[in-house]
């Protein structure tokens, strides 16, 4: 679905809101901790810095025999444990805010540097320790990690897993309450696109919204209505030509001796076969394009028929195909842009061979008409895509079509969702590319 699409405008409002919904739980989540964890945290090391420092004090001026009933006593109630520091153990590398905390109280209160050590126990649980000197020995104080109790990675990573989750859904189900109908004028923009006619999009949403597609709804109807009134008036504007100039043959006809003139007159069946055959040419192309119908195409087939019907006189036009695409596509309109593109290569390839490619693969089809013509300089090969536009010398009146070919060429694959590109060819000429991106059937 094109809503989901990470470039899209309902992934757009979600990203925005999710960093916003982020950043201020960051917030939020940072001054607690600054104006409520932290003077918390400090406070209980400053409390157990001071029972490490009575203890050490008290044990220190304790008969030996009732020391070990006073260790009982710091283990029951404090939890913590006494012994002589009589082995080596590495320093803390933790990163607990409490253990940071405790060395600064423990100076503080001791008057001197004491580094934490750790070790773990029988059942894997972290130890820390204190080595507070006392005249000539060592005291060591030990609790474990659960004395601490708060784990503030877990509370950390709860809390933005809850944060990012809930922000997550929240910000899916507002957002795509706000842009599905911008979705639906999507779609149907790209059906209208394609020469399809989508059907209403529903008003509903924000006020701003429902404006927009009733708006939109509007349009697409008198868009419809114009085109429709297109086709009666191309057709009744044929039908009124096409009879008085069918009456002007039949008077040329019936003129004596040929009117006298036989180069002018032969000139003035030209012009009308001329005409009879722009009219024609506009009444096809409109019914290719009101009636996009597709069907399974055998490419090779079609071509070979194309082709064959462009071969006149001593002109070479070179054509091969190797393997057979069958696709489902318009027929009518891909032999009317082919057979335009053919015809504009004869006409200015001044009689050197045309060669036409055709390749496809699972995913697109591509056919290539080739000349060896003047060539189009690369700042006007759009502008030969205009209704009406020539080249100054490759398309003058003598030796140039209507001006048409092109533009109709490039109508018929906007409205079919096809590329048409005019490149330069290696050697010389001009490479005439269509692009047919379609699956194969």
């Amino acid at each position: 679905m094109q809503l989901f699409q990470f470039r899209g405008y309902f992934w757009k409002i979600l990203s925005s809101m999710g960093i916003v919904s982020i950043g201020l739980m960051l917030i939020v989540l940072l001054t607690l901790a600054y104006f409520m964890v932290v003077p918390l945290g400090q406070r209980a090391t400053d409390d157990l810095a001071s029972i490490i420092s009575h203890a050490a004090e008290t044990w220190k001026n304790m008969p030996p025999v009732e020391r070990k009933l006073f260790e009982e006593k710091m283990r029951i109630k404090h939890s913590l444990v006494l012994t002589s520091a009589d082995t080596s153990l590495p320093e803390s590398t933790s990163i607990l805010p409490y253990l940071f905390f405790l060395e600064t109280s423990l100076k503080k209160k001791l008057g001197k540097e004491i580094h934490l050590m750790t070790s773990l126990d029988e059942k894997g649980e972290d130890w820390f320790w204190a080595d507070v000197p006392i005249q000539k020995e060592v005291l060591r104080f030990g609790f474990s990690r659960s004395r601490i109790g708060v784990k503030p990675s877990t509370a950390l990573f709860v809390l933005l897993m809850a944060g990012f989750c809930l922000t997550f859904f929240t910000a899916s189900l507002l957002t795509s309450r706000l842009t599905v109908t911008i979705e639906r004028l999507y779609q149907a923009a790209q059906l209208i696109g394609k020469g399809q006619w989508p059907d209403p999009v529903k008003e509903e949403g924000p006020e701003e919204l429902v404006v927009l597609a009733r708006e939109f709804n509007r349009m697409n109807i008198q868009v419809r209505e114009l085109l429709s009134n297109r086709t009666t008036l191309l057709a009744g504007i044929s039908h009124d030509l096409r009879t008085p100039l069918t009456q002007i043959q039949l008077a040329l006809a019936m003129l004596p001796n040929n009117g006298g003139d036989t180069q002018l007159m032969n000139g003035i069946h030209r012009d009308l076969e001329s005409v009879n055959k722009l009219i024609g040419q506009a009444l096809q192309v409109n019914l290719e394009l009101d009636k996009p119908e597709k069907e399974p195409v055998q490419i090779a087939e079609l071509l070979d028929h194309i082709i064959e019907g462009a071969r006149h006189g001593n002109q070479v036009i070179e054509w091969s195909s190797d393997k057979s695409c069958r696709f489902i596509l318009n027929p009518l309109a891909f032999q009317r842009t082919v057979t335009n593109l053919l015809e504009n290569a004869i006409r200015y390839s001044e009689g050197k061979p045309v060669s036409v490619d055709c390749n496809c693969d699972e995913n697109s089809l591509t056919i290539q008409v080739l000349d060896r013509g003047p060539g189009i300089p690369p700042e006007q090969r759009e502008e030969v895509f205009l209704p009406f536009f020539r080249l100054e010398k490759s398309r003058s009146s003598a030796t140039g079509g209507s001006g048409l070919g092109l533009a109709i060429v490039r109508q018929l694959a906007d409205t079919n969702g096809w590329t048409v590109e005019l490149l330069e060819r290696d050697g010389g000429g001009t490479c005439a590319r269509l692009t047919i991106p379609i699956e194969p059937q």
